[in-house]
């Protein structure tokens, strides 16, 4: 049986972007305030800025933990389990209401493409309370794919 090798591989900012933009699932991770991390499984988006983008509701604690300290971590993940991985550090913001708005409609185009009605969106955004959560990239590590070190491969 052939066995997998674990790989990492180091990027630059345009390929990391390249890599993230077409995957949205991914692991967002504040800090409590007891300083223990606290992770969130989250939707996620490219904007054209190129910061990530996830979309909230005030009151969760990933938005009130990346208000108090903005220093986050996201973990991006290929949809299939064993695909490709990375993790982003950077800076967050929280947007709301009625700033969040625009942003939002940005974010679910990055993600699902058009809305067949924007003005409903964005009053569904509006009735939900809906705000988004910015994060600009600070730093990131490899491409990284799960498996064997490559002492094991034999």
């Amino acid at each position: 049986m052939t066995r997998s090798i674990a790989t990492n591989t180091r990027v630059d900012r345009a390929e990391l972007v390249d890599f993230l933009r077409p995957r949205h699932r991914a692991i967002l991770m504040t800090t409590r305030p007891d300083g223990r991390p606290q992770s969130s499984p989250v939707t996620c988006g490219v904007d054209i800025e190129g910061r990530i983008v996830v979309s909230t509701y005030p009151e969760r604690a990933k938005a009130t933990n990346a208000r108090r300290d903005p220093r986050v971590s996201v973990c991006v993940l290929s949809d299939d389990w064993n695909g490709p991985w990375v993790q982003v550090d950077g800076t967050a913001e929280v947007l709301d209401l009625p700033e969040s708005v625009e942003p939002l409609v940005e974010y679910f185009r990055c993600i699902s493409g058009e809305h067949p009605d924007w003005d409903e969106y964005r009053e569904a955004m509006r009735r939900q309370g809906k705000s988004l959560i910015r994060v600009t990239i600070d730093g990131w590590g490899p491409v990284a794919t799960g498996g064997f070190p490559a002492r094991l491969a034999d």
